[in-house]
């Protein structure tokens, strides 16, 4: 289905000003054609079919947060947040499937910190063929991080972001690394001198606590893990990417994935992918590993420990520098759990992006956002709860009626 939301195409859009709120729309969309991107074939494999039973999932109300919040439905709460497009799966159908503006079903999207998620896969697929070893030192891949913060720190410190590397992830403040990175890898103007490239640029990162401890979220994470990916391979980002996963997922489009300017992949934020896509990927996380094609893509085993976590993951995700307003989360081979327990597993980006997985439910859902600014609390929360509502429903219908015979009473 299409929106009706009018769509602004910028003139001159650069990576001086493509992250302004007024661009961001069209620039989230647009990435290669004013960035330079590598290509994530999907191969010439069978498309994985998306059966699609639409139901009015619009309607849906909310349960409220606290007594005296107006009332919200799924709908009100996607016309609020700057959506792109949204889409809800239950059991492999597709329930509800909008776009917003010039967004359709097969325009890609930056997926912004999503795309970690699609790294943390490569690494489990590599793990699982026994390519890497979770338990090994960066070292043993990459003998020269011996020279910078990371030497001593191991792959599975990466995937868990667990690392002792001083890294700030402050989206709002133009000195912290985070918006270092993005000068160094050609995403912004040069505002300072420093190192150009992504490789140059961990290169140049110290460490400021013991490997191992708590969680702090850390872009730099994932970039340090897709170099380990490529070094231990031997191949690069977008070929393993291709090889491992998007090949294998029945995916209907290629992806791509925006490099620097030495063609390294921006691992932590730079894929660019459609939204039906991403529920295939989504899907792994309900099916054990498996694609919607039938083909396996990460073990049993893989899924099961992403799922389980570490004995004290959700203690390190706790005891974190920063609230991530998720009590009794925790964080896993790349992968959110936002709530006590494996139920909810989702992917998260800036800017409003998320892949939402509800185990119990059934249900894989995606939404693509060009919010103004990186993040946005209540709007994160909105979403999930969106989602929530729409799982705990169908829940209750499968419970108490026979399935597909109306649309899911409100909670």
């Amino acid at each position: 289905m299409d929106g009706t939301q009018q769509e602004h195409t910028p003139a001159g859009v650069n990576m001086n000003n493509w992250r302004l709120p007024k661009n961001l729309r069209w620039s989230f969309q647009h990435m290669a054609d004013f960035l330079p991107t590598a290509l994530i074939s999907r191969g010439e494999g069978t498309v994985a079919p998306l059966p699609a039973a639409h139901r009015d999932l619009d309607s849906v109300r909310l349960a409220p947060a606290f007594p005296s919040e107006a009332p919200l439905s799924v709908g009100s709460v996607m016309a609020a947040a700057e959506t792109d497009g949204w889409m809800f799966m239950h059991r492999g159908t597709v329930l509800a499937e909008q776009y917003f503006g010039q967004m359709k079903a097969d325009t890609p999207h930056l997926l912004m910190s999503m795309s970690k998620s699609l790294i943390g896969a490569v690494a489990g697929a590599l793990i699982d063929s026994g390519v890497l070893d979770s338990d090994a030192r960066l070292t043993d891949y990459l003998p020269e991080v011996a020279e910078n913060g990371y030497a001593g720190a191991r792959v599975r410190q990466l995937l868990d972001m667990r690392s002792g590397i001083d890294f700030s992830e402050n989206y709002l403040d133009p000195s912290a690394g985070v918006r270092m990175l993005g000068q160094a890898i050609g995403w912004s103007a040069l505002k300072a001198p420093g190192p150009t490239g992504m490789y140059p640029y961990l290169r140049t990162l110290v460490r400021k606590t013991a490997h191992g401890g708590v969680f702090e979220y850390r872009s730099c994470e994932t970039d340090m893990l897709g170099w380990i990916c490529e070094s231990a391979a031997k191949k690069p980002m977008a070929t393993l990417l291709s090889e491992l996963l998007w090949s294998k997922l029945g995916a209907e489009s290629d992806a791509t994935i925006g490099v620097d300017q030495f063609g390294t992949g921006i691992f932590d934020g730079g894929i660019n992918a459609t939204m039906r896509d991403m529920a295939r990927f989504g899907s792994l996380f309900l099916n054990d590993g498996l694609a919607p094609s039938g083909e396996r893509v990460l073990s049993k085993e893989w899924i099961a420990q992403t799922l389980a976590g570490a004995p004290d993951s959700r203690d390190a995700f706790a005891d974190g520098p920063v609230d991530n307003l998720m009590p009794g989360g925790m964080y896993r081979n790349q992968m959110w759990f936002p709530y006590p327990g494996d139920e909810v597993v989702l992917c998260l980006g800036i800017h409003g992006q998320m892949v939402y997985i509800n185990r119990p439910a059934e249900v894989v859902a995606v939404k693509l956002s060009s919010w103004p600014t990186p993040q946005g609390p209540a709007k994160l929360s909105r979403t999930l709860r969106a989602f929530d509502a729409i799982s705990a429903a169908l829940l209750v219908e499968a419970n108490t009626a026979p399935p597909a015979s109306a649309a899911p009473a409100g909670n």
